[in-house]
């Protein structure tokens, strides 16, 4: 029999240590929480080890439900003396593994948290529960002729709370604003669990405005227990232009000439001929599955708004090469244009067994140029990608596909995935728009910031969470982690060493 070696040793002494430290936070949270309301069997947590980046698995010590803010407030006062991470979950449908729990930490479900608590309809607000889903919040509002604007395509199962962690848009995002825009008051709980509120229902908010460090601050900075969004009046009417292009590159200057037009549509999608094919066996949304890449532009306000405005699109789109112009010709067509490309990450995963959903930002006008360089990226990485994005405010929406059992695949999509975020850094964008850095886009972070803009970051993170336990690990690089990056770059000559972060 061969003896134990060193490394055997090593595990063996972890995981008596996880046991031990498991067993003293669930003793601590069972005093404050019911029994059916924490969970902490292998096969319990297992259901809440990924968020909708797969690719990345963790089981947390235990999983806490609480059912009101009191029980919050009591298990943030219990992990903060205990000193043990705290990682807050919505619906789960975050795509940069935002969610993704802590080996040594809680995680804190706020599923419970589903009430519509007061709708205001002459205020025109809604004040609702962090695990209100996005869509119930423009249907409660349907009655009164209102709705929530922003709308991910994950409307139907996302939360709300998860939208203010992530700074959510959707396709309307283009001329109603992202979350940011549309929220007016948060409120919840610091790391050690005191109350916190951030923004106001009036007009402006007493003291400095913390409500857009908030939004988009991933469950680092606190946990959000209730939010007031604001609701706008629904338009009169709505009409999409579906416009098929023969090369990417005149998709591509539309986009560019439809906002140079002075035109700001409800919506301006794109999809490349591979994401449009994989839609429309799908949904049957009527796309053109001869055009190198389509775009759906919407229009909505009253009936003589639209006409005029769908008018001038029209002679933009036509005069920057589109090849097929159809417009819906009631509201049932125009729900089925948009059905495709609500379903674009669905339909990819019915043709791979796995995909990775990017995420950066570029500006407008160079649409064509990141499409080009992604096809290239599919030859020299051996992966398909299929191409969705937020046309209109430049919000890409890469989908690479791969098979997570075949070797190396997913090492493969992972650089892939890092080189089109290079790239959009390169062409004058941003490592992300919409779904988050969480623990996926950490290393491409390094690419776009300096030290000392990490530093102040963290210093930001310090101020509300002095002991680092919210959600740990997470958007914010350490120096270490840039430093070997860099290194890792020059040894594979993915990029010039002068264009590698100051590390």
């Amino acid at each position: 029999m061969n003896a134990p070696t060193r490394s055997d040793d090593a595990g063996a002494s972890a995981l008596h240590e996880r046991a031990q430290r498991q067993s003293q936070v669930v003793a601590e949270l069972s005093a404050v929480l019911p029994p059916h309301a924490l969970l902490w069997h292998s096969e319990d947590t297992v259901p809440y080890e990924c968020d909708g980046l797969t690719a990345y698995r963790q089981q947390p010590l235990a999983v806490a439900l609480p059912e009101d803010e009191d029980q919050v407030a009591a298990v943030l006062r219990a992990c903060h003396r205990l000193e043990v991470p705290v990682v807050a979950r919505g619906a789960g449908t975050g795509l940069s593994g935002g969610a993704l729990p802590h080996a040594l930490g809680v995680t804190l479900s706020l599923a419970k948290f589903n009430k519509i608590l007061e709708l205001d309809p002459l205020a025109r607000t809604a004040r609702v529960q962090c695990g209100v889903r996005n869509l119930a919040i423009s249907e409660a509002a349907a009655p009164f002729r209102l709705y929530y604007a922003p709308d991910p395509s994950s409307q139907i199962a996302c939360t709300i709370g998860g939208n203010v962690a992530e700074n959510s848009g959707g396709v309307h995002c283009l001329k109603y604003g992202l979350t940011v825009h549309n929220v007016l008051r948060v409120r919840g709980f610091a790391a050690s669990g005191m109350s916190v509120e951030f923004g106001s229902e009036a007009l402006d908010a007493a003291g400095l405005d913390l409500l857009s460090v908030i939004v988009g601050s991933e469950g680092m900075l606190a946990v959000i227990t209730e939010v007031t969004v604001r609701l706008i009046p629904m338009p009169q009417l709505a009409r999409c232009i579906m416009a098929s292009f023969d090369d990417i590159r005149h998709a591509g200057d539309a986009v560019a000439n439809v906002i140079a037009a002075g035109i700001i549509p409800a919506g301006l999608e794109m999809m490349d001929k591979p994401m449009t094919r994989a839609v429309e066996d799908y949904v049957h949304a009527g796309y053109d599955l001869d055009a190198a890449a389509i775009l759906l532009c919407e229009s909505d306000g009253t009936p003589e708004e639209v006409d005029e405005e769908i008018g001038r699109m029209v002679e933009v789109l036509r005069a920057s090469g589109a090849s097929r112009i159809e417009v819906s010709e009631n509201e049932a067509q125009r729900l089925k244009f948009w059905s495709g490309r609500k379903n674009a990450f669905p339909a990819s995963g019915r043709i791979s067994p796995d995909y990775m959903c990017m995420d950066s930002t570029i500006p407008r006008k160079r649409l064509a140029e990141i499409l080009i360089a992604i096809a290239e990226m599919e030859k020299k990485y051996g992966l398909r990608c299929v191409n969705v994005f937020h046309a209109g405010d430049g919000n890409l929406h890469p989908l690479i596909l791969f098979d997570a059992n075949q070797p190396d695949e997913l090492e493969r999509c992972e650089r892939f995935g890092a080189e089109i975020l290079e790239k959009s850094v390169a062409l004058g964008g941003t490592v992300t728009g919409e779904h988050g850095v969480g623990v996926e886009k950490l290393s491409s972070m390094c690419v776009q910031f300096s030290p000392a803009e990490l530093e102040q970051m963290l210093a930001v993170k310090r101020a509300f969470d002095p002991r680092g336990l919210l959600n740990p690990g997470k958007v914010i690089p350490t120096l270490h982690r840039c430093a070997e990056y860099g290194r890792m770059h020059v040894r594979r000559g993915l990029l010039p060493f002068a264009d590698i972060p100051r590390f």
